[in-house]
């Protein structure tokens, strides 16, 4: 119950994006889709298997499972925030209306320029199975380019290219995109699956499989430091991406609700995926460090790749198979591509329309309705880090999971203590409340929290990553990963410095102020509703003071929509947002 009232809210017009577009189930395809399933589990199953000092081994779908918790979590405070304010702008818009222009400006740079980093990782994977798909049909040719890094590039700047088309002609056309991409990547994953268990119980396996035991998801068993911690910042990595559903709020047809329940749904739904892929891996192809196994280092980049061969023998099936698999990879990373593009165009549209960074990113296409600047601007920003990372080396990219792991911490733990402190006057009037927004989120911050700490401690160690050679993967001589991860974030500082001193509007909290739950003003035969200040649909907020309470008028609590009949006192006053008497 904040004193805090928007100032010129019409300073902020209409976003303009395309409302109604989408529904629960395809807002739920999107956020899966966004996680890419298969390239996760094969780029990442085998880090998880061989954990850090100590192998995790047979415990890893404890580790997938324990790796679940903060997601769901900080999913809790993205679907609590949302019903406040479904502003595409996610973590940005809600870290500023609960901590301030700098913690909210920081916040979107943590979404940007995770996804920023992640479409290189994105278009070398898919650049690569484009040559191992083409090559399955016979052409050894096609499939030794997989390896030509010109080759890849290549193709992975065309991969960029066309996801950016697509993201730029629509929001439906995005939508439908996903259902054929994710329908097929899931198809696939639950057959190796199946194919797996089944050659496992039926006694047809290898000699090194093993049978699956309930004591797998039980990873409590291991060292912390040595081996649960190190696996668990890997594990996060396969998770992340469902926010990407509530990113998309303003185009759903019930933003206060629809994104929040899809954002939650797409991570039970990726547990139960990863938990029944992660055991059938582990059961058929064991956890030795030898052939096929998850811990040999030889199989960690793709583990998937590893057991195929394996797994469905030769001949014109296996090849057909494997062919499938090798596919599935594939649309994994292209449909990722295309659903990473989203999120960070429209956070930069809500920065925008809120004049924290340049306003031609707040543009709408007339037709489309979506993004232009913003979505195409995704598009070229991203394919000009991936060839500087791939100019400086290509192994470079295997720096970028890690990386990315310290700012998804960042900002979905951010989002996390923005929840409690943006509901902390009412969070004990229900016992939900105090959960839900409360120890939930909380929890989930907290917890992301330790992961950026412990993670930037041990990333920055020169031997924590090596390449294929066996050479250390170094910034001036510190772990790239932790170069990577929190120069990534110093480069948003610095932006965001330089656009404080040409445009301090937003920073001054005129155009996005500080907030908590507010006081509306009782119209009747109006229910009333949080808006947004370009949604065109603005309550009267009322100070708890009732100080601007029009006479005759009664103010609701828009939480609980009780009237509220004594005032409150005022909150202090933030020194870096104008006073009440307007100096």
């Amino acid at each position: 119950m904040t004193a805090t009232i928007p100032s010129k809210p019409e300073d902020v017009e209409s976003k303009g994006l395309k409302g109604g577009a989408l529904g629960l189930t395809s807002s739920v395809v999107v956020g899966v889709a966004s996680t890419a399933p298969a390239y996760s589990l094969a780029a990442s199953l085998g880090f998880i298997v061989v954990g850090g000092t100590v192998v995790a081994g047979v415990k890893a779908p404890g580790i997938v499972l324990l790796a679940f918790i903060p997601m769901y979590l900080i999913a809790v405070a993205y679907q609590e925030l949302n019903k406040a304010e479904p502003d595409c702008g996610t973590t940005f818009t809600w870290a500023t209306r609960a901590f301030g222009p700098i913690t909210g400006w920081m916040g979107g740079w943590g979404i940007i320029i995770a996804d920023v980093i992640v479409m290189s990782n994105l278009a070398q994977i898919a650049g690569a199975y484009s040559f191992t798909f083409v090559g399955s049909f016979g052409l050894p040719g096609v499939a030794a380019l997989a390896t030509n890094t010109f080759a890849t590039t290549i193709a992975g700047l065309i991969w960029i290219a066309l996801m950016t088309w697509i993201c730029y002609r629509g929001i439906e056309i995005s939508a439908r995109v996903q259902y054929v991409l994710l329908s097929f990547e899931v198809v696939i994953l639950i057959f190796f699956a199946v194919f797996a268990l089944v050659k496992v119980y039926s006694g047809n396996a290898e000699p090194y499989s093993l049978i699956p035991q309930w004591s797998w998801f039980n990873p409590f068993t291991l060292d912390f430091g040595k081996t649960i911690a190190p696996a668990m910042l890997t594990a996060i990595f396969i998770y992340w991406g469902w926010d990407t559903a509530v990113s998309v709020n303003e185009e759903t047809k019930d933003p206060g609700k629809t994104p929040g329940r899809a954002a939650v749904i797409s991570t039970l739904l990726l547990l139960g995926t990863y938990a029944v892929v992660t055991v059938a891996a582990v059961a058929f192809a064991g956890v030795g460090d030898k052939g096929i196994g998850l811990a040999n280092p030889a199989n960690s980049g793709d583990v998937f790749s590893a057991i195929g061969p394996t797994l469905f023998g030769g001949g014109i099936v296996g090849t057909i198979l494997m062919a499938l698999l090798g596919f599935s990879i594939l649309t994994s990373a292209s449909a990722s591509t295309q659903t990473t593009i989203l999120p960070t165009a429209r956070t930069s549209l809500s920065m925008a329309a809120y004049k924290a960074i340049p306003e031609q990113f707040a543009r709408i296409h007339p037709k489309f309705l979506t993004p232009t600047w913003s979505t195409i601007g995704m598009g070229i920003i991203s394919a000009v880090f991936y060839l500087i990372f791939t100019f400086i080396s290509p192994s470079l990219l295997l720096a970028l999971i890690g990386s990315i792991g310290l700012m998804i911490a960042f900002y979905y733990g951010l989002t996390g203590f923005a929840c409690v402190w943006y509901y902390r006057k009412t969070l004990f009037r229900s016992f939900r409340n105090a959960i839900m927004r409360g120890l939930f989120p909380l929890a989930g911050g907290l917890m992301l929290t330790f992961v950026f700490v412990y993670g930037l401690i041990n990333f920055s160690a020169p031997d924590w990553l090596v390449d294929a050679n066996g050479k250390n993967v170094t910034i001036f001589g510190i772990g790239a990963e932790a170069v990577v991860g929190v120069g990534g974030l110093l480069i948003g500082a610095v932006l965001m410095l330089i656009w404080w001193w040409r445009r301090p509007a937003y920073f001054r909290g005129q155009t996005l102020p500080r907030r908590s739950d507010d006081l509306v003003l009782a119209v009747e035969g109006v229910v009333p509703t949080f808006g947004l200040p370009d949604s065109g649909v603005m309550p009267t907020l009322i100070a708890p003071d009732l100080s601007n309470l029009p006479p005759g008028q009664t103010a609701l609590n828009a939480e609980t929509l009780e009237p509220v009949e004594q005032p409150s006192d005022l909150p202090p006053e933030d020194p870096n947002l104008p006073r009440r008497d307007g100096t």
